[in-house]
């Protein structure tokens, strides 16, 4: 068990722990998925540093916040050297989504082009073929999540992941997603009730004034 991960990244305040309050459910359901991606029983079929390395790359695709700082933090502790490649490789294949094209009869008209990610020779003999794949996975659940499919998991299981490891990269980008969209929530939500103090505030301060 770790310290409320949301608190950490998001800070803790007393207007942000009663905005938490509200919602108990969800404050225990986040902190039980980060302890069991991120403090798991065992990393049998997916390594701690792969873990941390693919959590920097997914929580900095949509752009810098205090949600990818956390995460390239704990990359960079755990494994300094690929870390910052794979910080570099996320920054440069950063994007807007979600887009692709549909498989279903009928919505190819909803289909949506953007850009899409390959790492390159280089960087696969870097990373390695395992970890490549498993970014350039992260990049499709992220960005093109109608495009997923057999070929798809066929390519992981090509680069040695096995039906574990791959159920539980899906579960890795799925909470992380979900825990940015929260604290960047928490922390509009937070701004926004600053602005309005200081806003009430000036008003006092001119009608005192007066």
């Amino acid at each position: 068990m770790t310290d409320d991960i949301v608190d950490t990244i998001a800070g803790s305040s007393p207007a942000l722990a009663a905005l938490r309050d509200r919602r108990p459910q969800t404050r225990a359901q986040l902190q039980a998925s980060f302890d069991a991606l991120f403090a798991p029983v065992s990393t049998a079929h997916v390594a701690q540093a792969e873990r941390e390395l693919i959590a920097a790359f997914a929580t900095r695709l949509t752009g810098a916040d205090r949600t990818s700082s956390f995460y390239a933090e704990r990359a960079l502790a755990a494994d300094p050297a690929r870390a910052r490649l794979v910080i570099d490789e996320a920054v440069s294949a950063t994007t807007t989504g979600p887009f692709g094209s549909y498989i279903e009869v009928g919505l190819q008209g909803e289909n949506e082009n953007g850009s899409r990610y390959t790492p390159s020779a280089e960087t696969v003999a870097i990373l390695g073929a395992r970890l490549a794949a498993a970014l350039a996975h992260t990049h499709l659940l992220v960005f093109r999540p109608r495009e997923s499919g057999a070929d798809d998991l066929e390519r992981l299981l090509q680069a040695g992941w096995d039906e574990d490891g791959i159920v539980t990269l899906s579960q890795l980008v799925s909470f992380l997603a979900f825990q940015q969209r929260v604290i960047t929530g928490l922390r509009a939500l937070e701004n926004a009730g600053l602005a309005a103090a200081d806003e009430g505030q000036e008003s006092e301060d001119e009608e005192d004034a007066a």
